[in-house]
């Protein structure tokens, strides 16, 4: 793979042709569009650094992008910062491990031609475009210098990548010596890639089965990393970049875990770039919390049902309204999780809650996660080959199943037509639509399982 650089005069040039009368007919032919993506939150005490590790620091951070390309944006964030966040200096790079980066592909980032930005509390902040040619499923270091501390850290925990800290400027440090080593991300959001007309996102909205707990670290086993590895595949969708936005712990209808997913809707949805269709799996948590301190009348396991498919509904309108697709994905079985210790009717709710998704009328299309990780001996279990261990959340074999239901076809070019037409998509959904997801409900358990095992994952930290 070759990747090409520009240093920072070139970065400030190429900013202002980016918005020049000359970059009309430039636009015209590309776009942005989000290629990696992660929900921030304020981090719980155990995952936030001192503010000594913050102090004149340098955060050297790796995400792997979906699509390729030749320019570039980094979205920064101060979202659940109590302050002004200063970001004295930001770099891209080619990652070379163990926190070390190419030093030949360092680059530069500007901030309307500057090479600092402070960002307000609550807000977020594009670099200036930059050129920077990397291949689709590339990793992309991220080094950042705090010359002082966040006031208050914006962060996304489960990262499933390690982040490398140390004192001082080293942005461009071709290795960072004896760094801290933590499994979070801080005060990023997004990375944009300038596409064609064609490109497109499909946003993945979720809790920790989407962040992917369970996954192994720094070896992008995530479901999401295994769809866009397919999704670059498969000639159609070589243009569709995956966005993970889940959050551990994440409910729909209460914060834990960062917002709960309506909240956040807004920032993590409808405000990412070249968002056309979305995949929702959230509600398994709302759950699991109703009986996790005790058992509860059969009414209130009814009202959370309600609510749930009453927050269903909104997403589907909001969603429709943008012109975004939207996916229902069946919660898995958790039968025998030791946290939340389902019990009958608690199965019962997850069954009421799965046929309101797969019913036709509601979502444009359904991807039964349920049915392509379950036991087919015991359907509230995981299926064994799937399980991490915890009964709740898959593991890399899981997370292959997963991407291994979802049917490739929905995000070919002209699904998108669907979603401009509110009545139309839903009507739908219970005819082409749902044929499109009809792969996705008679898949043999055992094949997907097994093609996990051949895919080159690392053993599990």
């Amino acid at each position: 793979m070759r990747w090409r650089v520009a240093g920072l005069p070139a970065v400030l040039a190429l900013a202002a042709a980016l918005t020049g009368p000359a970059a009309v007919a430039q636009r015209a032919a590309q776009h942005w569009t989000g290629s990696w993506a992660a929900s921030e939150q304020a981090p719980e005490p155990a995952d936030a650094l001192p503010t000594a590790d913050l102090t004149g620091a340098t955060l050297r951070q790796v995400v792997r992008v979906s699509l390729g390309g030749r320019v570039w944006r980094v979205r920064f964030s101060n979202v659940f910062g109590t302050g002004a966040l200063h970001i004295a200096a930001a770099h891209i790079a080619r990652p070379a491990g163990a926190g070390g980066i190419d030093p030949a592909s360092d680059t530069p980032l500007g901030f309307s031609g500057r090479p600092d930005v402070t960002i307000p509390a609550g807000a977020e902040h594009f670099s200036d475009p930059v050129r920077f040619a990397a291949p689709a499923l590339a990793d992309l270091a991220i080094t950042i210098y705090l010359d002082r501390p966040p006031p208050g850290e914006t962060s996304h925990p489960g990262s499933r990548a390690t982040t490398y800290v140390v004192r001082g400027e080293a942005v461009s440090a071709a290795a960072l010596a004896h760094p801290l080593q933590v499994d979070h991300w801080f005060e990023i959001s997004g990375v944009d890639v300038a596409a064609s007309a064609g490109a497109r996102a499909v946003v993945a909205l979720g809790d920790s089965i989407t962040d992917g707990r369970g996954a192994v670290t720094n070896g992008n086993t995530r479901w999401t990393d295994f769809l866009a590895r397919d999704l670059q595949a498969h000639r159609g969708t070589r243009e569709v970049a995956v966005l993970n936005e889940g959050i551990g712990g994440n409910r729909l209808l209460s914060e834990a875990g960062g917002p709960d997913a309506l909240a956040r809707f807004n920032r993590d949805v409808l405000a990412q770039s070249g968002v056309r269709y979305l995949i929702v799996l959230e509600g398994i948590n709302d759950l699991g919390a109703l009986t996790r301190a005790g058992e509860v009348p059969q009414a209130e396991h009814a009202a959370l049902v309600r609510r749930i498919l009453a927050a269903y509904g909104q997403i589907i309108e909001r969603a429709h309204a943008h012109g975004i697709e939207v996916y229902g994905a069946t919660l898995l079985p958790d039968g025998g999780n030791a946290y939340y210790h389902p019990d009958a009717r608690s199965a019962a709710d997850r069954a009421a809650v799965n046929e309101w998704i797969r019913a036709p009328g509601h979502f444009d299309a359904v991807i039964d996660f349920d049915r392509v990780t379950r036991d087919p001996s015991a359907a509230d279990r995981l299926a064994a080959a799937a399980d991490s261990g915890d009964h709740l959340h898959p593991g890399p074999a899981g997370y292959r199943a997963m991407a291994d239901g979802i049917p490739l076809a929905l995000f070919e070019p002209g699904r998108a037509r669907h979603a401009a037409s509110h009545h139309g998509a839903r009507a739908g959904s219970s005819g082409a639509a749902r044929s499109r997801a009809a792969g996705a409900q008679h898949i043999d358990k055992s094949a997907v399982i097994d093609k996990a095992a051949a895919d080159p994952v690392s053993p599990r930290s």
